[in-house]
């Protein structure tokens, strides 16, 4: 131990103490001299017998007459401590001032003049002592008491020297701030960036803290240079430029600021820094991220830089920095910015947008594309913004055994006063998402209504069999308690809840997104988790708008929705394929189970269709719902015409792109009308993210169209009856016939054929029935007598003309399909025709053929599965 060490009180220590138990006996005479008793002591200073010296010294403080006096002869009566380093009467001066605090005694009252020369001779000791002594001269003899005119000289002094902080820290042991001048004293320690002895120096003194704020904030105004406060003080040769740029002295503004409990009306140049670090901020959200709607950019930059003209400045360098001439005519535009210094390209596109009254050109906005597209339709989303409205969907809020995501929003603020209030909660269900409008919801005129929204957000979130998703859900909900008192403990009642963004931290993904291009950065945080599971980013462009504004923008609730029903997907994907993340064991049983001790618990009905993976194992008691091939509805790209045609002979409504159209006419389908995709190739990473959970799947193209249509029908545990084949046109997708005698096909074959001669269809009756019938023409009609669609007659009135015979909606019937020789056929007694593009079918072999191809899948056939169980492997699917 460093005999210079004073932390250990000798009173408190066994080892210092006499036989007797005192620690104060005596081994000294009394009176002894204080030259005499410091000479005492050199040898166990020497060394370094830390327990002994400290015992001696307090039996000589017992002996001394007048320990005050006999310190500072001591003082004067060596040189010793005027050193630098550790000394004998530093510590001697350290461990008397213990003592006296353990030991009271008797002292010369406050202003006698006995006290008064022992200060006055400290004083002069202090003047030439190292920062050691100062601490106890100042303690013993009570120096803050002092005349302060030596004292104030003495510390004149050491600031002269260049003795900065020694000056500072012997102000604030005296107290002596208020007599002396606070730039003076402070300046050279802010530019050292020595803050925390400024800091010391202002402490419970808040006209100083004020001063320092206003110091600091001089600057930080613009166009000031720190080099000319520097040059004031020659004597600081460690200047450090780096720090006090405007920027990081903003940062220490706002940090001081918040610490004091001070209004930062108080700093203005600060805020216009921040200002500008927020213009830059938001103009590389817009110009390089376009991450950023405009309609959102514009509102924002508005607000920051209103009327502060070298603001505006600033803002046009920011702008025409950018080489895109047309974005920031808009931007110059939409703000009505100082056009005086703007490039020619600039002002030339600026006077087009003038020209162009009522424009609505809005750079980089189409971009749906390029991201995640909710799944469900719009009128699926509810804005709530009372109690009635919100009491109507309680049930669906809480109803058990579902899982939920839950999200926050609020106005993003660039400025110093802490956080704003969260203004919009979002909670997504299965096929629906409610925006919950805080501040009408929570506002304290609302009656009781405060109290029972409450009370219904601490039921859902305390409801262990709900389970709650979020990302980042602990912050979220800090904030939402940091913003309303009613709801201040929302945290601590999560019960059942999941959080995404620990369980993407545990994620691998092989195929990692590719980083941004053109400066740009790629998509982070849970933009990031939708790419990697869900195949493509959601789209941020409204994150930072004004979201306290009434009413919300079309785009923001649409967002908002997005946001919190990306939690769902995201979370159905996870339990479908978590091998597919390299999660582990426990975490997957976790994610299918919505949490760890959910063991039994049924799942939602979408969560059981997401958990049908063509690749996986269903999880035990998870039953894939069963779907009628009538009730089955796709659409198709335009490489799977096969498939198509097998699956619509099965009775399944199939769409099919035609060749021309891009495969987002598929996604668009698919969401307006509730079907699944079937695709091929490398569309199915983009579609997959623009649909929902398990409503896309990737055929296998090795595969012949009866294989393909049975790996489909499995994978979505389709059930396929004798009754379903032919239920439907094979090649329009119609399931509308009318039955026609083959009196009547005769008259109007007759009638179509007249015209052209008898020799239009004479060579038809010589083709062979056989030949045509075990082909795979869809003209032939199911046979084996079991084929009997619900469908009526067709009658005279159904015609529009018999030559050629036109149904009444337009249809042509294609009787040119019609073999001569079906028509002699006795066992034939009539014909279907199909009202959606007229082909004619008759009753053949096909129907066998058929049934017999699709044995396996079709319900109620020798070797087919059991009715309701569950799908074998067939490929991929979302």
């Amino acid at each position: 131990m460093d005999p210079g060490d004073p932390a250990c009180d000798p009173a408190s220590d066994p080892a210092t103490r006499d036989p007797t138990g005192d620690p104060t006996a005596q081994s000294v005479p009394t009176g002894q001299d204080p030259l005499l008793f410091l000479q005492s002591l050199q040898m166990l200073w020497s060394t370094r017998e830390l327990r002994q010296l400290r015992e001696e010294a307090w039996r000589g403080f017992a002996a001394l007459d007048d320990p005050l006096t006999s310190l500072l002869d001591m003082l004067d009566g060596s040189q010793g401590w005027r050193g630098r380093g550790p000394s004998l009467e530093a510590w001697v001066a350290c461990e008397l001032k213990r003592w006296l605090q353990t030991r009271p005694r008797p002292r010369p009252a406050q202003g006698s003049p006995g006290l008064k020369q022992l200060q006055a001779r400290a004083v002069r000791v202090l003047a030439e002592s190292p920062p050691s002594l100062v601490e106890p001269l100042v303690s013993i003899f009570q120096l803050q008491d002092a005349d302060r005119s030596p004292l104030l000289a003495h510390i004149h002094r050491l600031h002269q020297e260049g003795r900065f902080k020694e000056a500072v820290v012997l102000g604030t042991k005296l107290q002596l701030q208020p007599d002396l001048d606070f730039e003076t004293m402070s300046a050279p320690l802010l530019l050292q960036d020595k803050v925390h002895l400024v800091e010391r120096y202002v402490d419970s003194l808040p006209d100083l803290q004020q001063r320092l704020l206003a110091l600091l904030d001089s600057w930080c105004q613009p166009g000031f240079d720190i080099r000319v406060v520097a040059r004031w003080y020659p004597q600081v040769t460690s200047v450090r430029l780096e720090r006090l740029s405007p920027r990081e002295l903003s940062r220490q503004v706002l940090r001081l600021l918040e610490r004091y409990g001070l209004d930062p009306a108080l700093c203005p140049n600060m805020i216009t820094q921040q200002h500008l670090a927020a213009l830059r901020y938001l103009c590389h959200k817009r110009l390089v991220e376009r991450s950023l709607s405009q309609e959102s950019w514009a509102e924002h930059v508005q607000g920051l830089v209103g009327q502060n003209q070298w603001l505006q400045e600033q803002l046009l360098q920011l702008l025409t920095a950018h080489n895109d001439a047309a974005v920031v005519a808009r931007c110059v535009l939409d703000l009505s910015l100082p056009t005086e210094q703007l490039p020619a390209t600039v002002a030339t596109e600026l006077n087009r947008l003038r020209l162009q009254e009522g424009t609505t050109e809005a750079p980089f906005e189409d971009r749906e594309d390029d991201h995640y597209q909710l799944p469900i339709a719009r009128e699926d989303i509810y804005f709530l913004a009372s109690w009635e409205a919100l009491s109507r969907h309680q049930e669906e809020l809480l109803q058990p055994g579902q899982v939920v995501g839950v999200d926050l929003e609020w106005r993003p603020s660039f400025c110093a006063g802490g956080r704003p209030r969260a203004s919009l909660m979002q909670v997504a269900v299965e096929g629906r998402v409610f925006l919950l409008d805080l501040p009408k919801l929570l506002s304290p005129a609302g009656g009781p209504a405060p109290r029972a929204f409450s009370r219904l957000v601490s039921r859902l979130l305390s409801e262990p069999s709900v389970t709650k998703l979020g990302y980042g859900m602990a912050g979220d909900l800090r904030s939402l308690g940091a913003s309303y008192p009613a709801l201040a403990h929302a945290e601590k009642q999560l019960r059942g809840s999941l959080d995404l963004l620990q369980v993407h931290k545990q994620m691998r993904v092989v195929d990692m997104p590719a980083p941004g291009v053109d400066g740009a950065r790629g998509p982070r945080g849970l933009s990031l988790l939708v790419q990697q599971v869900l195949g493509k980013p959601l789209d941020k462009t409204q994150q930072l708008s004004n979201w306290d504004r009434r009413p919300l923008g079309e785009g923001q609730l649409v967002y908002a929705a997005t946001d919190a029903y990306c939690l769902l997907e995201v979370y159905w994907a996870l339990c479908r394929e978590p091998a597919r993340f390299h999660l582990s064991g426990d975490l997957a049983r976790s994610l299918r189970l919505g949490r760890s001790d959910r063991s039994r618990m049924q799942e939602p009905p979408r969560l059981q269709k997401a958990l049908a993976s063509p690749r996986q194992v269903p999880a035990e008691g998870v039953a894939i719902p069963e779907v009628r091939a009538r009730a089955f509805r796709v659409v198709c790209d335009s490489m799977l015409q096969g498939l198509a045609r097998s699956l619509r002979c099965l009775g399944v409504d199939v769409l099919v792109l035609g060749a021309g159209e891009d495969h987002r006419r598929a996604a668009e389908v698919a969401r307006q009308e509730g079907r699944v995709i079937l695709t091929s190739g490398l569309p199915y990473q983009k579609l997959r993210a623009q649909v929902g959970a398990g409503r896309c799947l990737s055929v296998d193209c090795s595969l012949r169209a009866r294989q393909q249509a049975k790996a489909v029908l499995r994978h979505f545990n389709v059930r396929v009856t004798p009754a379903d084949i032919f239920s439907r046109c094979q090649a329009c997708n119609c399931d509308q016939y009318l039955k026609v005698s083959k009196d009547m096909m005769k008259q109007l074959v007759w009638l179509g054929s007249h015209p052209e001669g008898p020799s239009s269809t004479g060579d038809k009756t010589t083709q062979n029935e056989d030949e045509r019938e075990t082909g795979s023409a869809p003209e032939e009609a199911p046979g084996c007598g079991t084929y009997d669609p619900p469908c009526r007659w067709l009658e005279e009135a159904d015609l529009r003309s018999r030559a050629p015979a036109t149904l009444g909606n337009g249809t042509r019937l294609q009787l040119a399909g019609v073999p001569a020789g079906v028509l002699q056929r006795r066992a034939l007694r009539h014909f279907y025709c199909c009202t959606g593009c007229g082909k004619v079918f008759w009753e053949g072999s096909h129907l066998g053929r058929v049934a017999a191809h699709f044995q396996e899948v079709l319900e109620g056939a020798p070797g087919s599965r059991e009715p309701g169980q569950a799908p074998g492997p067939a490929g991929s699917s979302d």
